[in-house]
């Protein structure tokens, strides 16, 4: 039988050993913990800035839940956001997502289409709409977005802003600060530890997207791989039929291992692994020669992947925030001022 390795791994060596610095406060931390005093201090003196009025917090009409989190590095919020939407949706109500795109070639403020090129929109936004149907619009300045989403669906009751916890220029009315199994890592900020501002903040829900809580505190929620693998032509592929063969698991998300690791939990043989920079393009990616079993990937790589690799295998991330997270949060949405309920 196959034994795992590691083949056309194009990560970063050095983002890899950063991650790995932010989980204590060994010598690299150390060494660059004076460069996250200028960061912390840079930090504060915008959050002044907002506070007297020389920088601009503007409000759109309809009410805004932004979903982020103070960790870099990914924390599992566009899953966060996915489930929020599908949540409200289910209520009846009409939800717009707004989004910077993170990685994506462009500059201005565009709508995310059903044949939009991720490399365009970014790979999230993409992934974002292609799940749930929602609107969805990115710009750099999230502001921009929500005032194109409304111009454009003026029936939209809720938007959900897809990260931006730190975007202080979009007013918000519920933050919802998601963590993994990392919690805070070390506790210092960036670039010394993992942190893009000081931890605890005031935030309206917590979420622990992980499977182990890394501090007590706020909500918890189940995360797992479908059982079935979808193919570019929409066809679905049962895991279990895949069980004792090797297959080629492909990953470039923040934290690769996670993924191999679910698929290896799951039964499935992993030949080769190919782990790449969190939102890769694939624009001039070729299948490692040598890799001739079934290629696997994230939902969220698929969006591109399959462009390049029509036969690739997607598996979709199945989470679900516990049912006590959606009461609290319809709770403080039903609260606000000019709350229509769906």
């Amino acid at each position: 039988m196959p034994s795992d390795s590691s083949s056309g791994n194009t990560g970063s060596p050095s983002a890899s050993r950063l991650q790995n610095a932010w989980l204590s406060r060994g010598p690299l931390a150390c060494l660059l913990w004076p460069l996250s005093l200028i960061y912390a201090a840079l930090f504060a003196v915008r959050g002044w800035l907002y506070r007297l009025g020389w920088l601009r917090t503007e409000r759109v009409r309809v009410p805004v839940i932004v979903v982020g989190n103070v960790i870099a590095g990914g924390a599992g919020k566009t899953p966060v956001v996915m489930a929020v939407v599908r949540h409200l949706q289910a209520r009846g109500f009409r939800v717009g997502v707004v989004s910077r795109g993170y990685g994506r070639r462009t500059d201005d403020c565009r709508e995310v289409l059903g044949d939009s090129d991720p490399q365009d929109v970014g790979d999230e936004p993409a992934l974002i709409h292609h799940a749930t149907r929602a609107p969805v619009f990115v710009a750099r300045q999230r502001i921009d977005a929500a005032r194109a989403l409304l111009e454009r669906h003026p029936a939209t009751q809720v938007i959900v802003s897809d990260d931006g916890l730190q975007h202080l220029a979009l007013a918000r009315d519920i933050e919802v600060c998601v963590f993994d199994d990392r919690g805070i890592g070390n506790g210092w900020r960036l670039p010394a530890g993992p942190l893009r501002e000081a931890w605890p903040r005031r935030c309206d829900l917590l979420l622990h997207s992980g499977a182990q809580p890394a501090f007590a505190g706020g909500y918890t929620a189940t995360r797992a791989l479908a059982h079935d693998a979808l193919g570019s032509d929409g066809k679905r592929v049962p895991l279990a039929a895949l069980a004792g063969q090797p297959v080629t698991a492909l990953a470039a998300i923040a934290r690769p291992e996670a993924f191999f690791d679910m698929l290896r939990a799951r039964g499935l043989t992993l030949a080769d692994t190919i782990a790449l920079p969190d939102h890769f393009d694939f624009e001039d990616w070729q299948r490692p020669a040598g890799t001739a079993h079934t290629l696997i990937c994230t939902e969220k790589d698929a969006i591109k992947l399959w462009r390049k690799a029509p036969d690739a295998l997607a598996v979709p991330l199945e989470f679900a925030p516990s049912a006590d997270f959606f009461a609290a949060l319809d709770a403080k949405l039903s609260s606000l001022d000019g709350y229509q309920a769906a």
